[in-house]
């Protein structure tokens, strides 16, 4: 079939089943020009063929076919920064003294919880937990509402210093009593007398109660102090003084 370039008008030869019956885009050699053949216009070309009506014509070079279209560029790998890991720190090893508080911080609540066995096994300990507020019971029985007063002499009977108070049964279970000792001191704290008297019970349960009272006859005169505690069974023997 015959084409004819739009711009140009040069004329080229070509084979109709090359072009097809969708069509195709051709390019001129010698305008570069590029133009679209039809369907219809092949279909045309043939039958003019078939019909003789036209001449073949010195067909110069072949049109080109359209150059392929462009591939977009890739885009160019954007560099990422590198995340560098920080260099890890050698641990720090903790004096011997923070190590040593570190651990009575962690033994000072089990210590707390179980004072009395802690106060069994090292008696010397007792004072220990008296001075932060918290006591420890061994025997299981309270002295409460003790009082101390003195009686005037009367008659051939002389002067004496009463001290009394209640014994109260703090333990869960049945507590035998132990005996009671007062000291008296001087003001400035010095140990004048001291007796001891047996309880008045040889043993208490739970949360029971029983009164104590203990006299001395002519009591020293510089006492200011008395003391009230459960004495030892020797103690109670080898007290200083006697009770009167």
């Amino acid at each position: 079939m015959l084409i004819v370039c739009p711009a140009c008008a040069s004329e080229y030869r070509i084979d109709a089943e090359r072009v097809g019956t969708g069509g195709r885009s051709v390019r001129c050699a010698a305008c570069r020009e590029t133009w679209f053949i039809s369907a219809d216009e092949v279909v045309a070309a043939m039958f003019d063929e078939m019909a003789g009506d036209e001449e073949p014509a010195a067909a110069p070079p072949p049109p080109e076919p359209p150059p392929p279209a462009e591939e977009p560029a890739p885009r160019p790998a954007v560099a990422r920064p590198v995340k560098r890991s920080k260099p890890k720190r050698p641990p720090r090893r903790l004096s011997p003294a923070l190590a040593a508080c570190l651990v009575l911080a962690a033994a000072l609540p089990l210590a707390l919880l179980g004072r009395v066995t802690v106060v069994r096994a090292m008696p010397q300990t007792a004072g220990l937990f008296a001075r932060i507020g918290l006591p420890v019971n061994l025997r299981g029985i309270d002295l409460a509402d003790v009082a101390a007063f003195q009686v005037a002499a009367d008659g051939s009977n002389p002067a004496r210093l009463v001290v009394e108070g209640d014994l109260v049964a703090v333990a869960r279970e049945r507590v035998a009593v132990p005996p009671i000792e007062v000291e008296v001191r001087d003001a400035e704290g010095q140990l004048l007398y001291r007796w001891s008297v047996p309880g008045p019970r040889a043993a208490l349960e739970p949360g029971e109660r029983a009164r104590f009272k203990a006299s001395l006859s002519a009591p020293p005169e510089k006492g200011r102090r008395i003391e009230v505690r459960f004495s030892d069974a020797a103690q109670a023997e080898t007290g200083v003084g006697e009770n009167r």
